[in-house]
């Protein structure tokens, strides 16, 4: 079974057991979201706008840093040039009930 679920403002099409990185949670351990699409099989459930009687279970596994992005503001002929950096923080959960 599959479900798309939403974090941080954006959907993710998860399945049980799955390990993925979203927006950071906070400290909680555990985690419920609701189901806005389910997929078992050949039947597909689309929700008006979540499913109704569908959450997705998961655990906040750790947290985690993205890759490092480099951010420069440059002004020609004015001799200005700034380079910054920065680390998105994700956590990582895993998937561990649908239904």
């Amino acid at each position: 079974m599959q479900a798309v679920i939403v974090s941080g403002g954006k959907q993710y099409l998860v399945k049980k057991d799955e390990v993925l990185e979203v927006e950071l949670l906070g400290d909680a351990k555990k985690v419920e979201f609701e189901a806005l699409m389910t997929i078992d099989g050949d039947t597909i459930k689309v929700g008006q706008p979540v499913v109704s009687g569908v959450k997705v279970t998961a655990e906040v596994v750790e947290e985690v840093k993205g890759d490092k992005l480099k951010v420069l503001k440059f002004k020609p002929k004015k001799r200005i040039k700034r380079l910054t950096g920065h680390r998105q923080h994700y956590s990582q959960i895993k998937i561990t009930k649908i239904g």
